[in-house]
């Protein structure tokens, strides 16, 4: 077996706390909602039984009203801030009080065609817990029903401090009543890190939402950062995709209309954020109601999710190709070569190993395998040089952030088995 697949899933067995899987170790000391479902993908591949009790675990944080949390704190860690003492949420099992991009529908349907006949038991609670969630998205997120989602804090995209929030994260005030007290800058060298001032941001916003009970209409009208996000949408249809295809397997035809609905209307309301221009999509801020035209990789993502036009999937790759251009690694999650862009820099720059398999995905769904494949070869490659880093330098190929990253495990063994 490749010595790097047998790594991979040493890596895995490290970060295994019970059933769920922490992204590294005292970095991140818990289960974290969007890492869980990559993961759980990565276990399919050999062990279903343990990817199924990962999507098991996480859905153990989901709310009453069906958001299902960006971290579930099953176990106390000193190692890490913010902890659930300021979040003060009042779910059964202490969690953070945001949520983060919906990929866990896309792992259930991966993980419960790999376990063929007889895992209707096991997914079908999780399938309705993916419902519950996707329907929260669209009331919460989307009250006024435009088919694109919106995310009141950065950390919710996953993409915690990218130029994409530059904007609107400036006028969230930096008073905060939590005293902010930084535990990843110990962990990991602060330039690799956000900022202190962005750090400061962030919390205001917890304790903002904290104030209004986690309530989300009050929270939607007292949100000072608020954006209708291209990359959360399109993988929130690319859910909605998989969920309807699971609910024409249990045979649930009521959900299958409602799911269709909602996957038409995020459908038009991404394509109408195509800007040729720029040769990529747009999110919205609903603040100012103005485009967020920084050139980031989440205007790239709706290939995912979208039969584009062969014009647009042709302009999207020869943006991308631009972009690419003599880096060691792609592809970065910031335009090389513009005042935002820091190769080293958390969200700022750095090629991911995750983002480009949704990248990998949406260009072989818009047939352009030759580009997807030469993704595919960067990624593996930085992968097999650097190690499982929780992101990777483009121009350097240096390995950054937190090591013995889990996803970066799982998406590396899923990368392995797309070659064949």
């Amino acid at each position: 077996m490749n010595v790097h697949i047998t790594e991979a899933k040493r890596i895995l067995v490290a970060n295994d706390r019970g059933g769920y899987t922490v992204p590294t170790d005292r970095l991140y000391p818990f289960q974290w909602n969007w890492d869980s479902a990559f993961v759980a993908m990565g276990f399919a591949l050999y062990d279903t039984n343990r990817a199924y009790r990962e999507l098991e675990r996480l859905i153990e944080g989901q709310w009453a009203d069906g958001m299902i949390p960006h971290i579930i704190f099953h176990q106390p860690s000193d190692t890490y801030f913010p902890g659930p003492n300021v979040w003060r949420t009042r779910h059964t099992i202490p969690t953070s009080g945001i949520t983060q991009p919906p990929v866990f529908a896309i792992a259930l349907r991966k993980v419960f065609e790999a376990a063929g006949n007889g895992g209707q038991v096991r997914a079908l609670p999780l399938y309705e817990a993916a419902l519950k969630w996707h329907r929260w998205w669209y009331s919460a997120r989307d009250p006024e029903g435009t088919g694109l989602v919106a995310l009141l804090h950065p950390w919710e995209s996953g993409s915690d401090n990218s130029p994409a929030w530059d904007i609107a994260l400036a006028r969230v005030p930096t008073t905060t009543d939590t005293p902010v007290i930084r535990k990843d800058t110990g962990h990991v060298n602060a330039s690799m890190r956000p900022r202190d001032e962005d750090y400061s941001r962030f919390i205001h916003l917890v304790d903002t939402y904290a104030a209004c009970g986690w309530d989300p209409a009050k929270q939607w009208e007292k949100a000072p950062f608020k954006v209708a996000e291209i990359q959360t949408t399109a993988i929130l249809l690319k859910a909605g995709e998989d969920l309807e295809h699971l609910a024409r397997e249990f045979g649930r035809s009521e959900d299958v209309e409602e799911i269709a609905a909602f996957n038409e209307l995020s459908r038009k309301a991404i394509l109408a954020q195509w800007r040729p221009g720029l040769s990529r999509f747009v999110s919205r801020d609903l603040v100012s109601g103005d485009d967020v035209e920084a050139a980031t990789q989440a205007g790239f993502i709706p290939l995912l999710s979208l039969d584009l036009d062969k014009d647009i999937a042709g302009a999207l790759v020869d943006e991308m190709r631009a972009w690419s251009k003599g880096l060691k690694v792609t592809f970065p999650t910031t335009k090389p070569g513009i005042a935002s862009w820091e190769p080293k820099r958390y969200w700022r720059g750095p090629s991911w190993a995750i983002i480009n398999w949704l990248l990998i995905d949406g260009l072989k769904r818009n047939g352009h395998p030759e580009a997807a494949e030469e993704l595919r070869k960067s990624t593996v490659t930085a992968i097999e040089r650097e190690g499982f880093a929780e992101y990777f330098d483009p121009l350097t190929g240096e390995g950054c952030g937190g090591l013995g990253f889990s996803w970066t495990a799982a998406a590396y063994m899923w990368l392995m088995r797309s070659s064949h």
